[in-house]
């Protein structure tokens, strides 16, 4: 009996017989196999000659031979089966067979073909969805973001070298500890530093999922179309919120100390985190603001879970919501701090990422940033094909797109993209620049007010009637121009601010020189309205938001761009001025920092949580090492019942703020006034050597400064000319208005020590001020 065929064994055969050969039985029965080897062995090898088995010996050359020898075991197995199988077919049925078969199969194909033809024709719906979703595929590559751009120092490593990069690093703490610190907190965005806070998971914030309903209702305000985007949201825990809540308050006080107590309580408060990084901005300290900018973006970074790709171009953030808004500003400033160090390349990633956060919009301009930074870094190519898309869109739809932002109507982008054809000319030897100079004339045709501004900037003389013209004429504010008149024109200096050192290149400028002379070479009185120019002013009048995203970028960037600021209507500045962590929140604003928002939420500042049985041990024994007596010790809590809770921390946080001097000055007042208002002596140590100072109202009760004289065996009276129809109500009411005077200068010097004194009242006169408690620490 032939011994059993391994699997690989069996499948040969079948494939053989598949081809005509003969079947397993055939070739069992005419030649007995031998048994197989054990699991090195192959079926190549089983059926091998012995030339070939000689040449497996060499351990040298195995892998060389291996090739050969399947070849030649295949022919072998071929020859031998041939042997048996049934006599070759004749040329003629050759061909026949042949023929047939090929026809066989073209016939399958046609008829594949047929069906698929016909779809279209049966189903025509089925047409327009995989249209839209081949569009939305191009759109969503278009702002994919680069995670390998995300990183500027490696960019800056690039031109200065490593050890540069290294050496101007700011000093921190290089423990092995910190370092561990540093490996455990990953992020995309930016780069952990050893000197920052640990991080908890999300630090009071989350991300969802917007339902259908609630995108069904923004694409209704915002009055869109349906799109495949995802858009999210984040959350704010009931901790987050009241510490949000909490921070408005310290920035309507105007302290940065404020500032601080908020950081001291979630130093991962992202709001927070922004508006300290603007007062270092103020002061100049650029570095420590890019760390601050950097530890907000790592705040909502670690919120964002793996369903919100922020890379892959098609998830959006709702901007409506002003849980949202805090993200966006901290990548507009990163993209200005970006610009600011020349990490061009870097910028460029960070303003893509704040343009896919949303698109339709782009609320806090992107785009103004993205048509310098695309040619800068040599990205002009993605230029041009962001260009060509919103274009087919616009002239498919004929007209803008719903009231959704268009790049390809914006005037940076018109000159944008004529130079970034201009370069990429420039690199082909035989190129004419026909294109080039067809895209700059359209662009000076639809947008001739940056044209004086662009010859100032890169100091080029325009022709007199160009000049005198009066479409020509350079506005500098925004008061005698409608809204998007005045919008345009902003528009123009923006681009022409930033991007004039691209055309400072005398190719550039001769270029640009010699298309516009051309171009105007006869001037009418007023110049034709292109549909270019005409489809932004319509989109600038229809979408106030539009209008909004050029205010709210203006004001971010208030240091570089304040002198355009008489292009934003006076109401609107005064509410971009207003709160700088919300700058200008959008007109269809779904939420904002205001007291409906904040309506049940607690102040963690001015609502004490209750103490744990801990802390209240640890209270009493800070105070029992100030005050041994117990009696005095529950006096002073009373006194400052209600004012340790205002102190984060505790009596023992008091304390160590106070300091050592100052405490020993305050807890001798605060003694003396607790002994003073048991009857056990005076502030200052009086009646200690005096006799008995309990008198007819009882032992330990305090005696009017009126009265010492009159007790037996006390200090003789000093006060004997007093008149003696003073009433003793009266006397009673000065001793307590002076017990309460004592009183306010403890707190108020406690309150000095922790906060500063209080700013006198310029408008009382000398005599009409309290005096000054010497004794104290004022």
């Amino acid at each position: 009996m032939p011994p059993r065929l391994n699997k690989r064994q069996q499948r040969e055969l079948e494939e053989l017989e598949a081809l005509g050969g003969p079947s397993k039985a055939e070739v069992s029965s005419e030649e007995e196999l031998p048994a197989p080897k054990p699991a090195k062995a192959s079926f190549s090898n089983f059926l091998a000659t012995e030339d070939i088995e000689s040449e497996s010996e060499d351990e040298g050359s195995v892998k060389a031979a291996k090739s050969r020898k399947k070849k030649k075991s295949k022919r072998k197995v071929e020859a031998k089966l041939s042997q048996t199988a049934s006599p070759p077919l004749a040329k003629n049925e050759k061909k026949a067979l042949k023929k047939a078969k090929t026809k066989e199969k073209k016939a399958g194909d046609d008829e594949l073909e047929q069906a698929l033809a016909e779809l279209p024709v049966k189903y025509p719906e089925l047409q327009k969805p995989s249209n839209a979703s081949s569009s939305s595929q191009s759109f969503a590559t278009l702002l994919s973001v680069s995670l390998p751009h995300l990183d500027s120092e490696a960019e800056m490593r690039k031109f200065f070298g490593a050890k540069v990069i290294q050496a101007n690093k700011s000093s921190s703490s290089s423990g092995p500890s910190s370092r561990r610190h540093a490996a455990l907190q990953r992020s995309n965005l930016t780069r952990p530093q050893p000197s920052w806070w640990s991080a908890s998971q999300r630090e009071g914030l989350s991300i969802r999922l917007l339902t259908g309903d609630e995108v069904t209702e923004r694409q209704t305000e915002h009055g869109w179309e349906s799109f495949s985007d995802k858009w999210w949201t984040i959350d704010y825990s009931q901790r987050y919120k009241s510490m949000t809540k909490s921070f408005i308050q310290a920035v309507m006080s105007g302290h940065p100390d404020a500032l601080w107590e908020v950081q001291r309580k979630l130093p991962w408060h992202a709001d927070n985190l922004l508006q300290l990084a603007e007062v270092y901005r103020h002061r100049e300290e650029y570095a420590q603001a890019v760390d601050f900018v950097d530890r907000a973006i790592f705040t909502y970074e670690r919120a964002f879970i793996g369903a919100f790709n922020f890379t892959g171009g098609t998830n959006r953030l709702d901007f409506d919501r002003v849980e949202n808004r805090p993200f966006f500003l901290a990548v507009h400033r990163q993209i200005a701090d970006l610009q600011r160090r020349g990490c061009v390349r870097t910028g460029f990633e960070f303003a893509r990422l704040l343009y896919s956060l949303d698109p339709w919009e782009d609320p806090h301009g992107a785009l103004y940033h993205l048509d310098l930074l695309a040619i800068k870094c040599g990205m002009g190519q993605w230029l041009l094909d962001l260009y060509d898309h919103f274009a087919t869109q616009r002239e498919q739809r004929g007209g803008i797109l719903d009231k959704r932002m268009d790049p390809s109507l914006l005037p940076g982008f018109a000159y944008a993209r004529a130079l970034a054809l201009k370069i990429l000319e420039d690199g082909k030897p035989d190129s004419d620049h026909s294109e080039s100079t067809a895209a700059l004339t359209e662009a000076l045709q639809s947008f001739p007010s940056v044209v004086p501004l662009l010859a100032d900037k890169v100091e080029i003389s325009l022709p007199t009637p160009i000049r005198a013209h009066r479409d020509f004429k350079i506005e500098t504010e925004g008061r005698s121009l409608s809204a998007p008149i005045a919008a345009l024109h902003a528009l123009s200096h923006i681009y022409v601010q930033r991007s004039a050192s691209l055309w400072k290149e005398p190719t550039h400028t001769a270029w640009f020189l010699a298309t516009a002379t051309a171009t105007f070479a006869s001037l009418p009185t007023t110049l034709p309205v292109t549909p270019q120019r005409q489809a932004l002013l319509t989109l600038l009048s229809t979408n106030e938001n539009t209008r909004y995203a050029l205010y709210r970028h203006l004001t971010v960037l208030e240091t570089t761009h304040a002198r355009l600021f008489p292009f934003i209507p006076p109401l609107v500045l005064e509410q971009a001025k207003s709160l700088a962590c919300d700058p200008l929140p959008p007109t269809t604003a779904f939420s904002r920092y205001d007291e409906p928002y904040f309506r049940g939420t607690e102040d963690m500042f001015t609502v004490r949580p209750p103490r744990s049985r801990r802390e209240r041990l640890d209270d009493d024994r800070v105070l029992a090492g100030l005050f041994p007596d117990p009696g005095v010790r529950a006096r002073v809590l009373e006194l400052m019942e209600g004012f340790v809770g205002q102190i984060p921390g505790g009596v023992g946080d008091m304390m160590e703020r106070l300091g050592p001097e100052a405490l020993d000055d305050l807890m001798g007042q605060m003694q003396a006034l607790v002994v003073a208002e048991q009857g056990e002596g005076m502030p200052g140590g009086f009646g200690d050597d005096g006799g008995d100072m309990a008198g007819e109202e009882g032992e330990g009760d305090v005696i009017p400064p009126g009265r010492l004289g009159q007790q037996e065996g006390g200090v003789q009276a000093t006060h004997d000319t007093v008149d003696a129809d003073v009433h003793e109500e009266d006397l009673e009411s000065d001793s307590d208005e002076e017990d309460d005077s004592a009183v306010r200068r403890v707190f108020r010097n406690i309150m000095g020590r922790l906060w500063g004194p209080a700013p006198a009242d310029e408008t009382s006169s000398d005599e009409d001020r309290e005096p000054i408690d010497d004794t104290g620490v004022d």
